[in-house]
């Protein structure tokens, strides 16, 4: 019986299909694959998506740590921007799964950690979204504080800080809590703003410091080549979890690209270029503070103190809404859904919402962006250790595994293909194991650190083909005759452009 369609390079159900599956405890409203009608984002809606996510404090102050660790600014910025440039590799392979599939994060990784092993990368990804939450609503916070300081007797209120954070964090917990269905629109208004606000404080910056300032001529700190890589590779492996995270949820929203050229170009273009763009105004407008105020002020809201109050509720705004279209993004939508996985005839995406914001609470972000060495060499280099073996699990599977075909209904069918035994696909766990455990090699053997500092490109590396030599023989993977016996081809006018639940004959 044919149960989905193929036009355009995308896939859908038809809706004999969608009838069938729409009692399964396995599906839902968020989770099910998208009409050919929901295919509507474009380039530019991917492009904004991008620029509202890494114009963000994060990404303000991420330079500042690779300087504080010893580089020269160049230095810095082309380490973003080749960090960025590597993970944009595993974001476009795992785009093309959820543009032509349709599927959100936690159902593609029931293909490849089976139907209930897959709460293993979602929470794992969710778990690090959570941290990301936290990490942003702490500078939000810190950017509302400075404002109220600055307009009447708040600094005399103990633990103002900390209550200013709390006011942000439930800010961004109620209005995640309304759904992700607006961060298309969100982020299409938001991303020219958030660029003119970012090129008005560099404007400003060069103007009153009369020039760059002396951080753009501070040579590098290292003596040698062996101590500039010596740093050098945690660092690229620091920036490169920075968005490791998206590599592994890219399919939550590229599951509504019109087609696979759109959500290529745009990321393809936004990533790098924001990521460089924005991280250099920071380096710039952090020296010449060296110039106007006799000090490299790093924190955007702390420079914010230095001004007229209207300037600060002007910059308040421009870092609230960062803080936003980064969280709402970025750090709601893939632990929400794992959330909603793991029961989705009973949790809501709200509640999964509430559930990331209490997450983050108890990870401590002031903790986290504390200390520049405990960021980026402990908290997003640990991470990319983690996610690495995931995103190479997810590649191998899709493009060498499976070679692009899937059973869109056997990913909702209780005991279908993916389910493997009892719902855990055991090759994949011993990919992710063995990944880990040659990263941790490194940590423990001084002679081998090299694998740790390196730890998401080794891990991508090792579980990927670990992954591909367990799954030589396994039933799960379709043939080419399968995938043909299931699928309607191009020209057909049926359910893939219907709204799910609306019943056709089946073809």
């Amino acid at each position: 019986m044919k149960t989905q369609i193929e036009k355009d390079g995308v896939v859908t159900l038809t809706g004999d299909a969608i009838n069938n599956l729409k009692d399964s405890h396995m599906w839902n409203e968020d989770l099910r694959p998208t009409s050919g009608k929901e295919h509507d984002w474009t380039s530019y809606n991917f492009a904004s998506l991008w620029i509202g996510m890494c114009i963000c404090i994060p990404t303000y102050t991420m330079a500042s740590g690779l300087i504080a660790l010893g580089m020269n600014w160049w230095q810095a910025i082309v380490t973003i921007i080749l960090g960025n440039l590597i993970v944009l590799i595993p974001i476009l392979l795992n785009s093309h799964a959820g543009t032509k599939f349709g599927i959100p994060y936690p159902v593609f990784a029931r293909v490849w950690f089976g139907s209930k092993g897959a709460h293993i990368p979602a929470i794992a990804r969710a778990l690090v979204a959570a941290a990301w939450f936290g990490i942003n609503c702490w500078y939000g916070g810190a950017a509302i504080d400075a404002l109220l300081v600055s307009m009447s007797g708040w600094g005399n209120v103990t633990g103002h800080t900390f209550i200013a954070f709390l006011l942000f964090w439930a800010l961004n917990i109620i209005i995640a809590y309304r759904g992700p269905e607006s961060i298309k629109k969100m982020e299409a208004w938001a991303a020219p703003i958030l660029l003119i606000l970012g090129a008005a404080l560099f404007i400003w910056a060069i103007t009153a410091a009369g020039g760059m300032g002396p951080m753009l001529s501070a040579p590098s700190k290292f003596e040698s080549a062996g101590q500039f890589f010596a740093i050098f590779f945690p660092a690229l492996t620091g920036v490169i979890a920075f968005w490791a995270t998206l590599a592994l949820n890219i399919p939550d929203f590229c599951r509504y690209a019109k087609n696979q050229k759109a959500q290529i170009v745009g990321q393809s273009i936004a990533l790098p270029g924001t990521m460089g763009l924005f991280s250099f105004i920071g380096v710039a407008v952090t020296s010449a503070t060296v110039v106007i105020f006799g000090e490299a002020i790093w924190d955007p809201a702390a420079l914010l103190s230095q001004f007229h109050p209207v300037v600060i509720l002007i910059g308040t705004i421009g870092i609230a809404l960062a803080a936003l279209t980064t969280n709402v993004a970025a750090n709601i939508v893939a632990p929400a859904r794992a959330v909603e996985n793991i029961w989705p005839k009973k949790i809501t995406f709200g509640g999964g919402a509430v559930l990331t914001g209490l997450i983050a609470l108890a990870m401590q972000p002031w903790y986290l962006v504390g200390d520049m060495s405990t960021y980026i060499m402990g908290f997003l280099g640990g991470y990319g250790a983690l996610l690495g073996p995931i995103d190479g699990i997810a590649i191998a599977d899709y493009w060498l595994v499976r070679k692009r075909r899937l059973a869109l209904t056997e990913l909702y069918t209780k005991n279908g293909r993916y389910s493997y035994q009892s719902g855990f696909n055991r090759n994949s766990i011993i990919a992710f194991a063995v990944a880990i455990a040659v990263s941790l090699i490194g940590l423990l053997v001084p002679g081998l650190r090299f694998l740790w500092d390196n730890a998401w490109t080794i891990g991508l590396l090792v579980a990927g083909a670990v992954y591909v030599w367990l799954m030589q023989n396994s039933s799960s993977i379709l043939t080419s005759q399968e995938y043909k016996d299931m699928t309607i081809f191009e020209n057909s006018d049926m359910v893939g452009d219907l709204a799910p639940g609306t019943v056709k004959p089946n073809a």
